[in-house]
């Protein structure tokens, strides 16, 4: 610190001062006590006293810890970077505190620590989940909206990715019109002859979201929906039906359990009809069986990530029954429950069903009635007095635009309405 004398003359004017007559000697003595004693006092002025001793803050309050931490300095790991100069105490936060709260921060409970990182690990994939689908949604709107206005009809493959929620349940409510049978019919359906429906549905990946609560409301409403503890998605319908076939077993003691999809029209009496000719027999796995080609190639439909354990490139799958209906008895079902922890899922659900039987003395039955085409094939079939149990359209799998044209094929298609009540099972 310096200091700096001015002196300053007044033109046209002079000032007399008498001769000083203070020795040299005693005027050094003068000028050196000053510098002791101003080194003396700044030394006192600028001595920084304990925090203990200042009339501050001890602590942070509510509101400051907020402003500390939306400034990117959150007082439990504040960072030398976040104090504009070291002499200041900002919000009253002494450096003394400081350290205290960045102890307390190292001596936390490593577990504790590892437990808060896992548990936001955790919300973040849920969230990512979350977001990936409802992006997916998005885009499959985007497209059939620019499809609507082009004025270009939807390809089977979007009009199945859009709003599945909505598409769903217009099928179903399609199915309760016309082939299944409703309210006191369904329940004598069950009684007399031992027919149990239901649509089976498991959980969407956020549990308890709107569309969990609107499946509930729905279930309330019509009684027929089998929830499953089940995370829904088309890549998990392999473990969809594992766990149907388990849970089905839990429930019901039935002679088979029947899957079919919710866009197929099926003639109960007739299917009831077919099962008990092959009551009789073990292990009945019974289907429109199929071989097809083992998709290597990524990007295509029914892609099949496992492609090499079937053999060389071009080789086909081994026989088993197409997705869309197929029934397996009591036998087949049971195995299925207790082996669910050691099956191994492959990425198309129908060849899964049917690898987990390729190494057991199973009796495959091929009955081509299973999977007849819509009208004008299905029609033709029950004028001639042989009625299909099932029909869909090949190139859809399953009828295209079904909850549309499911009424049609009904009544083209579709058996006597008492015949379920003349039919012996």
């Amino acid at each position: 610190m310096g200091l700096k004398i001015m002196s300053t003359k007044i033109k046209g004017e002079h000032h007399h001062y008498p001769r000083s007559f203070v020795s040299k000697k005693w005027t050094f003595l003068l000028c050196f006590a000053s510098f002791c004693f101003g080194i003396f006092f700044t030394d006192r002025m600028w001595n920084i006293p304990e925090s203990k001793d200042m009339a501050r803050p001890s602590s942070v309050t509510e509101a400051e810890r907020l402003k500390l931490i939306s400034e990117g300095c959150d007082p439990k790991t504040v960072s030398p970077m976040c104090l504009s100069d070291p002499f200041q105490y900002t919000f009253g936060l002494s450096f003394k505190k400081i350290s205290e709260l960045y102890q307390k921060e190292v001596k936390r409970d490593p577990q504790a620590l590892f437990g808060e990182v896992s548990k936001t690990h955790n919300a973040i994939q849920t969230l990512d989940k979350t977001i990936s689908s409802l992006e997916m949604e998005l885009a499959a709107a985007r497209t059939a909206q620019e499809s609507l206005t082009n004025g270009a009809p939807l390809s089977n493959d979007v009009e199945k990715k859009q709003l599945p929620g909505k598409r769903s349940r217009k099928r179903r409510d399609s199915i309760r019109t016309t082939w299944m049978p409703q309210g006191e019919k369904r329940k004598k359906l069950e009684e007399e002859k031992g027919i149990i429906i239901r649509f089976v549905i498991g959980h969407s990946a956020t549990a308890g979201g709107i569309l969990d609560r609107s499946i509930e409301a729905e279930d309330r409403k019509h009684g027929d929906i089998l929830r499953l503890d089940h995370v829904e998605g088309y890549l998990e319908l392999s473990g969809k039906t594992k766990t149907y076939f388990t849970t089905a077993v839990s429930m019901w003691d039935a002679d088979f359990y029947v899957k079919v999809d919710d866009d197929v029209h099926v003639n109960i009496a007739t299917l009831g009809e077919t099962l008990v000719r092959h009551r009789k027999k073990h292990r009945v796995y019974i289907g429109c069986m199929k071989s097809g080609p083992v998709l290597s190639q990524k990007g295509v439909r029914y892609h099949e990530p496992e492609y090499w354990k079937f053999g060389e490139n071009g080789n086909k799958y081994f026989r088993h029954a197409t997705g869309q209906l197929y029934a397996i008895s009591r036998d087949l079902a049971s195995y299925i429950s207790i082996n669910q922890h050691v099956l191994h899922k492959y990425a198309n659900e129908d060849v899964t069903l049917g690898a987990w039987f390729i190494g057991l003395d199973v009796t495959h039955i091929d009955d081509r009635r299973l999977c007849c085409g819509t009208p004008p094939d299905c029609e033709w079939k029950a004028q001639a007095g042989n009625i299909c149990v099932a029909s869909f359209d090949w190139t859809c799998s399953g009828i295209c635009r079904s909850a549309d044209r499911i009424k049609e094929v009904h009544k083209r298609c579709g058996e006597p309405e008492n015949a379920i009540w003349k039919a012996t099972f």
